[in-house]
């Protein structure tokens, strides 16, 4: 069975603890991500959000229970490694380092388990070449950035690096896309244009996504499904239930105020 294609839960946390040293960061974290969903993962600053995500890709060790990604344990991957697409933060790099886009793009394209498959030829080589080029060429396109192709990574501003590492995940096939607060650094506007080409890809290219966000009123409009989060799992739902009132004072305490977040 091509487990790639299950109709299984892509993503299966059940029972999760996390502790940093000597203290529990996460308790007892369970839930399931469908394939072509775009979840959200909301709480307050400390409430655990990237150990979740660090644990889910088995980043940091975790004390108890189970993550499954694509019907197999975390720590087991292996080849269908290259089907998880994952946008940190903060992507650290030296400004100065000579790699441009389509080069940084092209990196991604090579975690294909067949590519270099039956490759001693020139003939198969320049085969790949070329199917490596338009590929390149097609991810920075479908994210807006083929025009930015021949520029040097240092010189990207934060909006065109967020798409860039998007077309890095988008270079060859994914089945998972996680994201830890891709959109910091970006206006308004541009989360917004952020937003919609995530679900464009969601919809096109059968993207299942997980994504960390302060942006409650963006995650409201764009995303399925909602996880509240402070140290365990306060609900998980669609925005209108995850986000009420009782729901929001519990994952943020008594200082959240809901008139300051205008859901449409």
């Amino acid at each position: 069975m091509d487990i790639t294609n299950t109709p299984n839960p892509i993503l299966d946390v059940d029972g999760l603890n996390v502790s940093r040293g000597k203290y529990l960061i996460l308790r007892d974290i369970s839930f399931e991500l469908l394939p072509k969903t775009n979840m959200a993962i909301v709480g307050p600053n400390g409430a655990g959000k990237t150990t979740l995500v660090q644990a889910i890709l088995n980043l940091i060790p975790h004390m108890s229970g189970r993550v499954q990604i694509l019907g197999c344990p975390n720590t087991k991957m292996g080849k269908l490694g290259y089907l998880l697409g994952y946008i940190a933060q903060n992507f650290i790099f030296n400004r100065s380092f000579p790699l441009s886009v389509s080069e940084l793009v092209g990196l991604g394209w090579v975690g294909s388990a067949n590519i270099y498959k039956n490759s001693n030829s020139l003939s198969k080589l320049w085969q790949i070449g070329q199917e490596k080029s338009a590929a390149i060429n097609q991810a920075l396109k479908r994210t807006n950035a083929y025009h930015l192709r021949n520029q040097a990574i240092g010189t990207l501003s934060c909006g065109q690096l967020k798409r860039v590492l998007l077309a890095y995940c988008l270079v060859i096939p994914r089945k998972l896309l996680i994201l830890d607060e891709a959109f910091t650094g970006l206006d308004i506007q541009g989360s917004a244009h952020f937003y919609i080409l995530l679900n464009q890809l969601k919809q096109e290219e059968g993207w299942t996504i997980l994504q960390i966000s302060h942006d409650i009123d963006m995650v409201n409009r764009h995303c399925d499904r909602v996880i509240c989060l402070n140290q365990t799992i306060i609900c998980t739902g669609v925005p209108e239930v995850a986000f009420s009132a009782d729901n929001m004072m519990a994952t943020y305490g008594p200082g959240f105020s809901c008139s300051q977040h205008q859901f449409s």
